[in-house]
């Protein structure tokens, strides 16, 4: 995958499918520490030892409708290739947490992307997924709570999927004043 959101976005699918009901997306980017950190928790039902020990393997999938599997090992591949690391770790029934590192200035770093649209279609696509997102820069931090679709549903008598593009644009205004110095 060309852009680190996409790969978010990709193992958010992974929580849904495994019928979480929680999601925490946060990214920590650290340009005064050359850092880029990713982390992604849920509490799904979790990845079984057998197949967790051969996750990063492509040919390792618990889905039946393919036998390749590439989201994670692409993941990896792309973290451990800029200098960075990839660390999972799953409970059966209680959920799954990634920790994903890059060196941020590392030539091999694929570009964040369009993070507003992941976490949007996230947020309005999945109903039944409570989504955190946390973005922190060295100068501010932005906390999103897909409860905020709620009240603004409540507030303005209106369907969840008309909050898509009210939803991208606070992002937007959001993403761009925590990478901003004050």
């Amino acid at each position: 995958m060309r852009e680190l959101s996409l790969h978010i976005l990709d193992i958010a699918m992974n929580a849904i499918e495994a019928q979480a009901s929680r999601l925490v997306i946060s990214i920590e980017e650290r340009k005064s520490e050359n850092y880029l950190r990713i982390r992604l928790r849920d509490n799904g039902k979790g990845i079984p030892k057998d197949l967790l020990e051969t996750i990063s393997d492509p040919f390792t999938t618990s889905r039946k409708e393919r036998t390749v599997g590439l989201g994670i090992p692409l993941l990896k591949q792309a973290a451990i290739s800029c200098n960075g690391h990839f660390n999972i770790q799953s409970i059966r029934g209680r959920g799954t947490e990634l920790d994903i590192g890059f060196v941020m200035n590392h030539v091999n770093r694929a570009p964040m992307g369009d993070i507003e649209d992941t976490i949007v279609n996230i947020a309005i696509c999945s109903t039944d997924i409570h989504l955190a997102y946390l973005h922190q820069t060295d100068f501010a931090r932005l906390l999103f709570d897909s409860y905020w679709i709620f009240a603004r549903m409540e507030d303005n008598e209106c369907v969840k999927y008309q909050l898509g593009r009210p939803l991208k644009e606070y992002l937007q205004q959001e993403l761009k004043r925590i990478q901003s110095e004050i």
